[in-house]
This record gives C-alpha cells, sequence and structure tokens, in this order.
C-alpha cells in the first residue's frame, strides 16, 4: 500500500525491522530532551505528517522495552490515526513508573501499525441472537 508521507524530522522515515514485522517505530522529533515525571504525560512530537487512504487507520501503540524497562507507555493504547487527519503525528507518553525518564531526540517511542477497517452500518433491533456466551464478560470464562 502506498501511503503519502512528509517528513518534517531530524531522522530517516520510519521502517520495518524485519520482513514479518507489523508495526514501525516513531522516533521523537525534539530540539531538547524532554523529562517524563512519574505519573506525568507528554505529547512527543515526531514531525512526520501522511495522508492515509480511505478504509485505513493507522495504530499508535506502546513499545515494550519502554514499558516493561522504565514504564514508558502510550495513554491512549492503541491510537488511531484517521484517514482524513492530516496535522502532525504526535505520541501521548505517559510514565507509570516511579522513576522521571528523559526522551531525547531520535529516540524510538512507539510503534505505528497500519490497519483496514470498515465502517459498521447499524440495524437497529430488538432482539439478538443467542450465544454459547451470551452476555458473559469480563472474566467470565474463569482461570483456566
Amino acid at each position: 500500500m502506498q501511503v503519502p508521507i512528509i517528513n518534517r524530522s531530524h531522522h530517516a522515515l520510519p521502517q520495518y525491522a524485519t520482513p514479518l514485522s507489523a508495526g514501525v517505530d516513531l522516533r521523537a522529533n525534539l530540539e531538547e530532551p524532554i523529562v517524563i515525571a512519574p505519573m506525568q504525560r507528554v505529547l512527543v512530537p515526531t514531525g512526520l505528517f501522511m495522508a492515509l487512504p480511505a478504509g485505513v487507520e493507522a495504530q499508535v501503540r506502546p513499545r515494550s522495552g519502554l514499558a516493561i524497562k522504565h514504564g514508558i507507555t502510550v495513554l491512549n493504547s492503541p491510537g488511531t490515526i484517521d484517514a482524513d487527519y492530516r496535522g502532525e503525528v504526535c505520541v501521548i507518553l505517559v510514565n507509570i513508573s516511579t522513576e522521571p525518564f528523559t526522551i531525547n531526540d531520535g529516540e524510538r517511542i512507539a510503534q505505528l501499525v497500519i490497519a483496514r477497517h470498515e465502517q459498521a452500518e447499524w440495524q437497529q433491533t430488538e432482539e439478538l441472537d443467542e450465544t454459547e456466551r451470551g452476555a458473559g464478560g469480563f472474566g467470565h470464562s474463569g482461570r483456566n
């Protein structure tokens, strides 16, 4: 799929790390480092702007290494970038650890996954079909 992209960052375009990678890493595009205090959230610019095709979204997801090693995650995970958005791709990060964390220019801060989607056509009804699960949710199947 071809995706037009403008790169106003100091870095190369995002690339897939391996032939089977689902996402590309997004890098911070900063003039100076950002320190995220514990429980603080920040909006981190990437310097990237794109035009996704209709029927496609970009999902901004956390990087597992930042999450497990430093408690840094994407606050609205996954964040959705709609096909009609033309502004800069920015990432909302939050520090859920007990230590401050510094983000430096060029640091890989999140993953971006491109995914197809459909829009629903709602069909209002008074009944839904029965399933084995029914209305069970939130742990209804036990711990096994």
